[in-house]
């Protein structure tokens, strides 16, 4: 049984005559990469909130570790096991000091102190913030700020990660924190992650990658293959990561280049 399953969903902001969402239907499975992707007004935003039951379908299902979303008495349920991660994270902190930020969702559910201590610990050191417990929250980075909003996710111990654009606010050198973080994440504590981002390079990393244009998901498939589309992508307003474009004119050109999606994996296929 899949982690996540999205049956023919639909969604109408109230005063809409059109629905931002339309038909949309995926599939998430325990450990998987998923990054969706689209320009703004696409409607991957809404489905994010979705998916932590912050709103639910007019049609169709959402369903959660077998829970159905629409469920109303199994809510915390459904986000015990899906965190979400917010653009903003100056929106989610809400203590004046790192730890206690990490702690404060596991004292609302009332996890014994021992226990809470073991967790905070352990969320630190998997988003490398270890050694910044008693650090005044609001002297943090941009980058800081975001792994410690993954932090304070993780010690509630989901099933699931979603991060809706959480580098949109950030430098290239947060971003490039935040984003290690969800692939250390994921490669090594086999969490899974639904990333929510209008970056290419972000969703390069991802196993799946769907693309999202007027509240439908027009296209899917692995990175490589869904960025072969530059035209395609560049009609619905998005960028194409500027290694698939130079390997796809050096393609053009005559030269055997394999599947890259990193710049090292061309400098090492041309070499």
């Amino acid at each position: 049984m899949s982690l996540l399953e999205l049956e023919n969903v639909e969604f109408k902001y109230h005063g809409q005559t059109e629905p931002a969402l339309k038909d949309i239907n995926l599939s998430v499975d325990k450990g998987d990469f998923v990054a969706i992707i689209g320009a703004n007004g696409s409607g991957k935003s809404t489905l994010a909130k979705l998916l932590n039951v912050l709103l639910r379908p007019d049609k169709g299902d959402i369903i959660v570790e077998g829970i159905n979303t629409k469920n109303k008495k199994q809510i915390w349920e459904i986000r015990k096991n899906v965190g979400m991660v917010f653009q903003n994270p100056d929106n989610q902190i809400v203590a004046t000091m790192v730890e206690d930020d990490v702690a404060f969702g596991l004292e609302n559910i009332a996890v014994p102190s021992k226990e809470i201590r073991e967790r905070v610990d352990h969320a630190l050191e998997l988003v490398g913030l270890t050694g910044y417990e008693t650090h005044e929250t609001h002297k943090l980075s941009g980058g800081q700020k975001q792994r410690l909003a993954i932090a304070g996710i993780i010690a509630m111990e989901p099933s699931c990660i979603v991060l809706d654009e959480p580098t949109a606010m950030l430098d290239p050198q947060g971003r490039k924190e935040v984003i290690d973080t969800i692939d250390f994440l994921n490669k090594e504590k086999n969490i899974t992650i639904i990333l929510i981002t209008h970056f290419m390079e972000e969703a390069s990393i991802a196993d799946k990658v769907y693309v999202m244009n007027e509240g439908k998901i027009e296209s899917q498939g692995p990175p490589a293959e869904v960025f072969e589309e530059i035209d395609y992508l560049r009609s619905i307003n998005l960028d194409v990561p500027a290694v698939m474009e130079v390997a796809n004119g050096l393609k053009s050109k005559g030269m055997k280049i394999p599947e890259i999606l990193t710049i090292d994996g061309l400098v090492d296929a041309l070499c």
